[in-house]
């Protein structure tokens, strides 16, 4: 009995050792399904490279030279610092209605679209007057120009309009540079003595790649993003203050003050530090693509040595329940049957999809291991229950999947389901004596 105690712990030892051991192939699957996720993320680059990149608007803003001077005590010049003052709006609306496609490179799809955006906004007399009281140089307003901000100039398909004050005007390409925004820019003097706002209109068309955002340059800013695309996810500084999801798409808005910002109304363009915090103030939406190839593959291989291990535990009792032999050899294999598993739906689901690529292995797996089960057990019965509860395996496996927001309970219920039912077909075991139940009556004298 003590032989067959130490016979029985070992085998359940190298069962352990055995599943561990399968660690290394998902560990080398995982790594798979990063590589392509990173080669998906290289084709996405691509396609921004010809279509436009995640694009950002940031509206105009008001750029006026400025000069200070410094004088000795003589009043003799002494040096001067030629600068840029930069004034944001009291009020801006924007409004995107984008149409959204998908484009290939390779075997990848990566979202785009085409945006019409509509930009309205006042720049306040009294705002630019303030300014320069406060900021001790002297301004040429007669010099200003209206600055747009926009990330990636590339997915400039079209300007319809600008028009400044009712009149129109001509957007132009300018070396300067707002933190790490492209400059477009148009002259507009400014008289000192004007006590009307200066008004714009804009309306232009985007194209851009997975992300569209909008930076709050003005006091006041509302925002409107409308799309066909039912999968939003919003993202950046500020969530949307309502907004509709349907399956026919979403509509998105905004209302930021400038008080929901880490800078003012006014800052000099040489202030690095503004603007550094230009691009953390953004916020949009991301055309999310819910449950992606990788992302359920990656999902999928979180329970990979779990179900390996359950599946090892399952064949462990049939051994001794049924008084079978299995060779740690064929543990071996049966883990190296659900391991492949895991590339084969990799493979196929970059070109099926997921769902039928899971059906078309899940099913090659299951019938490998029923089949080699009824061969290795020699018992057609107890391969073809084995095959079943593979089956049954992989359908859980695929519901925790799809079951994004509540695959960690369902997967803690399983998990003790599993224990419990495992505790339950091995209650009348006594291991020290090789697999027989307890006799339930007592012994009469």
């Amino acid at each position: 009995m003590f032989r067959w105690t130490q016979t029985i712990t070992a085998k359940v030892l190298g069962i352990g050792l055995l599943a561990l051991l399968m660690l290394i192939p998902l560990t080398q699957a995982d790594g798979l399904v990063r590589e392509r996720q990173s080669m998906r993320d290289t084709a996405s680059a691509r396609v921004a490279d010809g279509w436009g990149g995640e694009q950002t608007i940031g509206g105009l803003v008001l750029a006026v030279p400025t000069r200070s001077e410094t004088h000795d005590a003589d009043g003799k010049l002494v040096a001067s610092h030629d600068g840029t003052e930069i004034v944001l709006a009291d009020d801006q609306s924007t409004v995107a209605d984008l149409s959204v496609e998908k484009r290939r490179f390779g075997m990848y799809e990566v979202p785009v679209y085409t945006g019409d955006v509509t930009l309205r906004g006042r720049i306040l007399p009294e705002d630019i007057r303030r300014f320069a009281a406060d900021s001790g140089s002297t301004w040429f307003p007669g010099k200003a120009e209206l600055r747009l901000l926009i990330a990636d100039t590339r997915g400039l398909q079209h300007i319809t309009s600008v028009t400044v004050d009712g009149k129109p005007v001509r957007l132009a390409s300018s070396t300067a540079r707002m933190g790490p925004y492209t400059v477009l820019s148009t002259p507009v003097a400014v008289d000192p003595a004007r006590d009307t706002p200066l008004d714009y209109v804009m309306t232009l068309r985007i194209a851009g790649t997975e992300s569209f955002s909008a930076l709050p340059l003005a006091r006041n800013n509302s925002v409107r993003v409308r799309s066909p695309w039912p999968d939003p996810s919003f993202t950046g500084a500020l969530l949307p203050g309502t907004r509709s999801v349907t399956a026919n798409g979403f509509d998105a808005s905004w209302q930021v003050l400038d008080l929901n910002r880490a800078y003012g109304q006014h800052w000099s363009a040489d202030d690095k530090d503004v603007a550094g915090r230009l691009e953390s103030s953004a916020f949009g939406v991301k055309l999310y693509q819910p449950g992606g190839v990788y992302q359920q593959n990656d999902r999928a291989g979180k329970y990979g040595l779990l179900f390996i291990a359950l599946t090892f535990v399952a064949f462990f009792l049939f051994e001794v329940l049924k008084g079978l032999r299995l060779h740690p050899v064929q543990y071996l294999l049966v883990g190296a049957a659900m391991t492949s598993f895991y590339v084969l739906l990799l493979a196929l689901s970059e070109q099926i999809g997921f769902g039928p690529a899971y059906a078309v292995a899940a099913g090659a797996v299951v019938s490998i291991v029923g089949g080699y089960a009824v061969a290795a057990l020699r018992a057609r019965r107890a391969g073809f229950t084995l095959g079943g509860v593979l089956a049954l395996v992989y359908a859980i496996l695929y519901g925790l999947i799809g079951a994004e927001q509540y695959a960690l309970l369902i997967g803690a219920v399983v998990l003790v389901a599993v224990v419990g039912l495992l505790m339950y077909l091995t209650r009348r075991i006594d291991w020290y004596a090789q697999g027989t139940p307890f006799n339930s009556t007592p012994d009469t004298p």
